[in-house]
């Protein structure tokens, strides 16, 4: 019997876990694999978990079911239409793996008297990580990964420098945001955990310390998906032929869920300031900033717009410019399965600690400052091929 594998999803019912567990069910289906890169012959042979052995749960603040969100996912054009009567045994499935939580337990930002919560954060850990437990001996599933999809937060600063000092610290009620504690309970849980997000997560060294007491990976962070995926490909580009970049500037529109929580200018400073970082460690200091703009009607499709200044042979200025449009769920979704058998893997090797070699998947990735995307594809298949 094939071996079962938990991905447990922090924001299990947004529009990127739905789009993924969704995405998973049509698989099966025999609808092609676009756009996951695992499936590609390069990785053939390589010990991953197939596709049809991951089984997805996770925690949400959202009461929606996921049917209704797949029926909203169709309506936007970001799902065939008829797949949710494709996949109506895997939906439910789904469902009866996601767990509600309080909206006043996992957010730091709400009012004191909404977050009283008997043993502080710490006890919102454990009782998190024993969801996780439940969800693995209910499925029957050898190991989960805890991937966090969930609505990207205003940057946080985590004084704690020590595992030690942060579980004493835990006692308190809002020493962490949603991030971090749902990073702890991953790692309390037995569970190896990516961030797709810009959030704090597992940025604090204490986190990542007690992901390592525990003898786990983690991995991260926030998903290239988009603008940045091609600034990844053109930036070695200009450094390799000798072309100085002067300035490189960048628009994003974008709506849905993801929009409407970066219209938020503290939630927008996590995302910039991951989307810039890169741009940075490739061509050294370049002018120019990126944008986010809001736009509802846009719904899960975003547009990005860059404008690069360049100079060649002599100094003759040139530019280069180029449009992005695209779902964003849909991009997202082939990555967040790629980041399960991943992770998987990490898990069966025994790593512990980062996974540097997933920066592949990643705007800002966790201990690595290798941004281009052939040398980090180069990285990943070096790493997953090895024994």
């Amino acid at each position: 019997m094939t071996r079962r594998v938990g991905v447990w999803l922090f924001g299990a019912r947004g529009s990127v876990a739905t789009t993924t567990i969704a995405g998973a069910a049509a698989l099966h289906h025999g609808i092609p694999p676009a756009g996951v890169v695992t499936e590609l012959p390069a990785f053939a042979g390589t010990d991953l978990i197939p596709l049809d052995a991951l089984v997805f749960g996770g925690h949400d603040v959202v009461e929606t079911p996921l049917a209704k969100q797949v029926e909203r996912l169709i309506a936007g054009g970001v799902l065939p239409p008829g797949l949710d009567r494709l996949i109506t045994a895997e939906l439910a499935e789904a469902e009866r793996n996601i767990t509600l939580l309080p909206t006043a337990e996992c957010a730091p930002a709400a009012p004191s008297h909404q977050r009283d919560l008997a043993g502080g954060q710490l006890a919102l850990v454990h009782r998190m990580a024993e969801d996780i437990r439940a969800f693995r001996l209910r499925n029957d599933l050898s190991q989960v990964v805890a991937i966090n999809v969930a609505s990207t937060e205003a940057p946080y600063e985590v004084p704690m420098t020590t595992a030690a000092e942060l579980r004493e610290a835990l006692a308190s009620p809002e020493v962490l945001p949603a991030s971090s504690i749902g990073a702890l309970a991953a790692f309390e849980a037995g569970a190896a955990y990516v961030d797709f997000t810009p959030s704090t997560s597992i940025r604090p060294a204490a986190v990542r310390e007690w992901a390592v007491e525990k003898g786990l990976p983690y991995g991260g962070q926030d998903a290239k998906t988009g603008e940045t995926l091609v600034k990844s490909v053109l930036a070695p580009m200009f450094a390799a032929r000798a072309l100085p970049v002067h300035a490189w500037s960048g628009t994003n529109l974008l709506g849905g869920g993801d929009g409407a929580t970066l219209a938020d200018p503290k939630a927008a400073e996590s995302k910039s300031i991951s989307k810039e970082r890169g741009l940075a460690e490739m061509l050294g200091d370049v002018a120019g900033d990126v944008h986010i703009d809001y736009v509802d009607p846009m719904g899960d499709w975003k547009t990005a717009w860059d404008h690069v200044l360049f100079s060649g042979f002599l100094g003759v200025r040139m530019t280069l410019q180029f449009t992005w449009q695209g779902c964003d769920s849909a991009l997202a979704a082939p990555l967040v399965l790629d980041l399960a058998r991943l992770s998987a893997l990490a898990l069966d090797r025994g790593h512990v600690g980062a996974m540097p070699f997933l920066g592949f998947y990643f705007k800002d990735p966790i201990e690595s400052t290798e941004h281009a995307l052939a040398r980090q594809y180069d990285e990943l298949l070096r790493w997953t091929r090895s024994c």
